[in-house]
């Protein structure tokens, strides 16, 4: 990733023929992260900090709190997405955290039961970017390895937290099993790329309708969310 690509397919992006006669496609995602954050229970120097509150502990420390707030994720959160997708008959990808999965044996079953997708999320809900090459293809093995076995289906995309490193596309390709990767987030259309010559498919991500934006306060209320998640699906259905 030693070059940035600005153009994209510029004025003129392709027209896509979706099954079925349909407009556009929209990709689903659940972050399935809870219980592979930073926590000092599992030796790391500090507690997670992303969460619904500040943490007031210090280094070291145990935010019960915090930890609270993720098991809830794990508890209750993701059966009842569940529920409401396989009653709407909507298919999604779930981008699953290694240790999440491992920690909630039942849930990586279901996923694939309803005839969702599990992609790789890391082994843990850790910033690679911050790893070297040889930690990080590690760390993309040891993924691989517990996601297939905890899920039953081998991940074939992968996303890692916030941002790959310099590495991370490389390795995720040199792997030998992934299709695809999500990490980007500078288009509305997948698009393939080059990595050793060879053409790599880039399915971006988008911020747009992420919870994340009630951690921000730019989001308030359900209805905040759906106007938001509306408008962009009016724009894309209209230029569709």
């Amino acid at each position: 990733m030693s070059t940035r690509d600005l153009i994209g397919y510029g004025a003129n992006p392709p027209v896509v023929k979706w099954p079925n006669g349909a407009r556009i496609a929209v990709s689903v995602v659940v972050n399935y992260e809870e219980g592979s954050e930073y926590s000092v229970l599992d030796g790391d120097p500090r507690q997670e900090t992303g969460g619904e509150s500040p943490s007031p502990m210090g280094p070291g420390e145990r935010d019960l709190a915090n930890e609270s707030f993720y098991e809830y994720g794990s508890r209750v959160g993701v059966w009842r997405l569940m529920r409401v997708m396989e009653k709407n008959n909507v298919k999604g990808t779930f981008f699953a955290c290694a240790l999440a999965l491992e920690r909630n044996p039942e849930v990586g079953p279901e996923i694939i039961r309803q005839g969702h997708e599990v992609m790789g999320h890391g082994n843990r809900w850790e910033e690679y970017y911050k790893m070297d090459r040889d930690s990080e293809r590690e760390a993309i093995r040891q993924a691989v390895e517990s996601i297939t076995r905890t899920s039953g289906q081998r991940p074939i995309g992968w996303y890692t937290r916030y941002g790959p490193s310099l590495n991370t596309r490389e390795l995720v390709f040199e792997e030998g099993g992934f299709e695809y990767d999500c990490n980007a987030y500078n288009d509305d259309l997948p698009y393939y790329t080059q990595v050793h010559g060879k053409p790599w498919l880039v399915v971006p991500y988008s911020m747009e309708v992420n919870d994340f934006k009630y951690w921000r306060g730019e989001l308030i209320t359900p209805n905040d969310f759906f106007e938001a998640a509306k408008s962009c699906f009016d724009m894309l259905y209209e230029e569709g």
